[in-house]
């Protein structure tokens, strides 16, 4: 098969890589070192990575031929081990990376030891952990080698082949974690048989099970001494393995994991098994068996001569053959053998005295096309590296359901075809058979596929399905069938049925990528109404929905439509004509579910509503919705209330009316109206409709008693009577609400003169008080005897006595009460305070009795030898001049040019001082007064009304700063300033 390039490539790495020690008998790779056994008994290392090599003598000094049977490294490159073949038997050597000498395995010495197994997941570089070491004569032994002991920790034998001795010639072994213990997974070759040992604990334990059960094992016919065991490592796993055997190369896949039981009792970790056969390697009828064999991820090197054959693993073919470019000395024997670095992820091949390398080139590009023709479409995906290569493995699926007439399958598989094959040749090849059902199927499978940036080519094949959904709606109507829709699916709905409800979920899918007009447009040129009117509510077209559904008559659904929470509120005013005329209760119970709703905006429907006839016994679905608004949402609309009041004053019974009127809806708010309605419509629509009761009430409430009460006299006395009673503040009036309905009450009365009389008298008591026998008088006719008036008379001339008595009574009250104040004013005048000789003056200190004063007050006068002053009931004592300038300091700025004022006058009027300023005065002086007296009485009243020192001029004191403003200065002389002090040089002195 051609590749389209070379996947593998040889270069020669190291021609004279023996270095004189004989010629390369065996080889090893790990993690770019080279190990190479000679036929002299020599390990040569390359370290490619830190790029120097050495020379390891295993001989000890023997000559002669002592080669080197087997060598193996570890994959990190840091362990060796390797067997010698001498005349005296052979001897295997352990040596580590870090040593200059090997060190002979004792345990060891005898055996051929021609496999090794590391521990890859759990090996380090100072230790081996355990590994199993494979012998000629078919034992199995367990080793552990720490680089710090310089020697082997333990070596024992853990299993041997009793039932068919054969040299074990391969070994590898794999470890995976089991909860807190390691399971193990090993397997070992023979020249014809394949063994595999698993179980969980140490490998002591997992080989001492096999004591008692049997081992499981693979034979294959054929037997070749140079059977090989290869795992494939990938990121320290073995993924599959391939063993050169007799038959051809068995292999298989690795799943560690799985616990699938085999027959003989033990699980099998082997997956995919396959036998590449050796007939496939040669054209002609002549069996070649490779003498070595390396592993890649697709491929087997095989080496078939001085070849190197590659063949695909999974098709089994021959791809590339790799030739070597041979130093002349080395010809005869040509390559000797293969091995692998997996860490590396390279492969040698060596001769005599020369190493080659093998690499590989992206060894799974073309994996894909292999997988492809195998038509294994899944795997061939997987491995598909560009939208071309999947493109051409959708595009064989397609063409190969295509060609079997699966259309549907087809279709799923063109729709994922995106650059080889246009969408047009596509949409061509079902239109050119008649296929619509595939071509939709295709279309919606494109849809799947497209990326949101391709808007214009999602609308077009969005509209072209839904056309052809359209179309098939129809040819399943125009079927013959009496169901509608044809045959019957499995769930027992028809195909009728079921596109309709994958039309719907396909337009709920693409509502937001299909044109509306157009799709529209063919829903209505279709006559799909339902459709139409459910895709209209997809794109939010609430109003031809709700349309729709009151032409059909349903309410509920209409109501539903309108009360989703995305639908404008507008919608509910609209249609709210129609649907509560359609179905008022439902309609009423759907707006009163909604808060939203403002009630003002329906009152249109409501009048409509309203202006229909009703039943006598049948509930108003706009009143139940008013008394909703106005008790339960507490709506002040007036225009609410005045709908709710037309409409109870519709009705034959006037107590809701009546209910209505008296309710105070707004009362406890502050400012606002008790009530919302316009009381002036309410009396013309009462008055009009002739309910009087309600019409009495409106004239009260509006504080028209007098048209409440008369109207109420129309009705019913009784109801006046209640209208009069209701006036409280205002008595005149009160009473003459009485008055009318006094007359009303004698001209209406029928009976006897006397009897009327009776009755009067008796409407008298029942005012209370409020009407005299005097005030219904008038009202009588004048031809009335007085004698039937008589005991109304006498009543009232008696109340009028004792309200005379009364009187006289308290005028005595008020002569006697007068004399007392008469009384208390002269001793008043007479009132004196005794005065201790060494008493000072609160403000200056000074003696208030001290003789002679050099400042007397402005309008007062000495008293003998001594300065006018006050004395308070407190005790506190002033003199004159020092009270008025306290008083004028302490109060404000008027009272303070009031008191000034007052003194100025005085001086003016030249008031001489008179013996009566102090404390007391005779009554003459009391009686006869002067504008001075005047004066002096209102200076009196300014400054000494009261104690400075207890009064509210203290009390006002209490809120006064300490410092007052104007004392800023005198605070500043009290503030503490750091004191400077000039600096002082001292001069120095030499």
């Amino acid at each position: 098969m051609d590749t389209g390039g070379q996947v593998f490539s040889v270069d020669p790495l190291e021609r004279n890589a023996a270095k004189g020690h004989g010629v390369i008998t065996s080889m090893a790779a790990g993690n770019d070192v080279i190990l190479l056994g000679t036929s002299r008994g020599w390990i040569i290392r390359h370290d490619f990575g830190a790029g120097d090599s050495f020379d390891l003598e295993l001989s000890g000094g023997r000559g002669g031929e002592q080669p080197v049977h087997r060598i193996f490294a570890d994959p990190g490159g840091s362990h060796c081990i390797a067997t010698v073949l001498h005349p005296g038997g052979a001897e295997t050597y352990y040596t580590h990376a870090k040593w200059g000498r090997p060190r002979p395995i004792t345990r060891l010495k005898g055996l051929v030891v021609n496999a090794v197994a590391w521990n890859r997941q759990q090996i380090t570089e100072a230790s081996t952990r355990e590994i199993i070491l494979g012998t000629e004569n078919g034992q199995m032994y367990e080793m552990a080698v720490d680089e710090v002991d310089k020697k082997e920790k333990y070596v024992k034998v853990l299993f041997e082949l009793n039932e068919l001795p054969e040299a074990i010639t391969g070994l590898q072994m794999e470890t995976a974690a089991a909860g807190n213990a390691t399971r193990y997974y090993v397997m070992a070759v023979t020249p014809t048989r394949l063994y595999s040992f698993t179980g969980i604990g140490s490998l002591e334990t997992v080989f001492a099970s096999y004591s008692d059960r049997a081992v499981h094992f693979m034979e294959l016919p054929g037997e070749i001494p140079n059977s090989e065991l290869h795992f494939f490592i990938k990121q320290r796993r073995a993924k599959h393995f391939a063993w050169l055997s007799g038959a051809g190369i068995y292999h298989g896949d690795l799943n560690f994991g799985a616990q699938h039981s085999s027959t003989s009792g033990d699980e099998n970790f082997v997956e995919n098994k396959g036998l590449l056969n050796y007939s496939k390697l040669s054209d002609t009828a002549e069996t070649i068996i490779p003498r070595s064999l390396a592993v890649s991820e697709f491929h087997f090197l095989l080496l078939i001569g001085d070849k190197v054959k590659v063949v695909n693993r999974i098709s089994q073919t021959i791809v590339e053959e790799l030739k070597f470019d041979h130093a002349p000395e080395s010809i005869s024997k040509g390559i000797i053998g293969l091995c692998s670095d997996a860490t590396a992820g390279l492969f040698y091949a060596y001769d005599e005295s020369s190493i080659f390398q093998v690499s590989v080139h992206d060894e799974g590009r073309d994996m894909w096309q292999v997988y492809l023709d195998m038509k294994e479409y899944a795997t061939a995906l997987a491995h598909c590296r560009n939208p071309y290569q999947r493109d051409q493995v959708y595009l064989v699926q397609a063409d190969a359901a295509f060609s079997t007439k699966d259309f549907y399958r087809a279709a799923s598989f063109y729709a994922k075809v995106n650059y080889i094959l246009s969408f047009e040749e596509i949409s061509l090849k079902f239109i050119a058979i008649g296929e619509q059902d595939a071509l939709r199927t295709f279309l919606l499978r494109k849809l799947d596929n497209l990326t949101s940036e391709d808007k214009c080519q999602i609308t077009m094949i969005s509209t072209w399905a839904t056309e052809l959904y359209l179309d098939k709606i129809n040819r399943l109507l125009l079927e013959d069938n009496s169901s509608i829709g044809g045959s019957e699916r499995p769930d027992g709905t028809s195909e009728y049925e079921s596109i309709i409800k994958e039309f719907r979920a396909f337009l709920s899918d693409s509502k937001d990528v299909l044109d509306e007009t157009t799709t529209m447009r063919l829903l209505e040129s279709y006559g799909r109404v339902d459709e139409l009117v459910y895709f209209a509510g997809l794109k939010e077209h609430y109003e031809t929905v709700v349309h729709h559904y009151i032409q059909q008559g349903e309410t509920k659904k209409a109501l539903e439509v309108l009360q989703r929470p995305n639908v404008p509120v507008d919608l509910q005013y609209k249609f709210a004509p129609d649907l509560v005329m359609l179905d008022a209760y439902e309609t009423v119970e759907s707006w009163m579910s909604s808060r939203k709703l403002n009630p003002r905006k329906l009152i249109p429907a409501m009048m409509r509503y309203a202006s229909e006839p009703h039943a006598k016994n049948e509930t108003h679905e706009v009143i139940k919705y008013l008394e909703f608004c106005v008790h339960n949402l507490q709506n002040e609309d007036p225009g609410v209330h005045n709908l709710l009041l037309s409409l109870y004053a519709k009705q034959e019974d006037d107590s809701a009316l009546l209910r209505f009127l008296q309710c105070k809806f707004g009362k406890g708010q502050p400012n606002g109206p008790e009530f919302f309605y316009d009381p002036k419509y309410a009396l013309r629509l009462c008055l009009k409709s002739k309910r009087m009761r309600a019409c009495v009430h409106i004239y009260s409430m509006m504080s028209m008693h007098e048209e409440a009460v008369a109207l109420a006299l129309q009705v019913d006395p009784e109801l006046a009577m209640a209208e009069a009673d209701k006036v409280e503040d205002d008595e005149d009036l009160r009473k003459k609400l009485w008055l009318m309905v006094a007359k009303h009450v004698i001209e209406q009365e029928k009976g006897t003169k006397r009897e009327n009389i009776r009755k009067a008298i008796a409407f008298l008591k029942e005012t209370d008080g409020l009407l005299k026998i005097e005030d219904i008088l008038p009202f009588f006719p004048d031809f009335a005897l007085i004698d039937d008036f008589k005991e109304a008379i006498c009543s009232s001339l008696e109340d009028y006595n004792k309200q005379i008595e009364q009187l006289k009574q308290e005028m005595n009250d008020a002569t006697h009460g007068a004399d007392n104040i008469r009384g208390d004013i002269s001793a008043l005048a007479q009132r004196y305070t005794v005065i201790e000789l060494n008493e000072e003056c609160g403000v200056c200190k000074r003696k208030i009795l001290n003789g002679g004063t050099n400042n007397v007050a402005r309008g007062y006068t000495t008293v003998g030898p001594l300065a006018p002053f006050y004395v308070f009931p407190c005790g506190h004592a002033f003199h004159a001049d020092c009270l008025i300038a306290h008083v004028t300091r302490c109060s404000t700025q008027a009272e303070a040019e009031y008191i000034l004022d007052l003194q100025k006058q005085l001086s003016l009027l030249g008031v001489t001082a008179s013996n009566d300023a102090t404390v007391g005065s005779n009554d003459e002086s009391i009686k006869s007064t002067t504008p001075a007296d005047n004066l002096r009485s209102q200076l009196d009243d300014a400054v000494a009304s009261e104690c400075p020192f207890c009064g509210d001029l203290m009390i006002r004191e209490i809120s006064l700063p300490f410092v007052l403003p104007e004392e800023s200065d005198q605070l500043a002389s009290w503030e503490i300033k750091p004191q400077v002090q000039a600096q002082k040089i001292l001069p120095m002195i030499m």
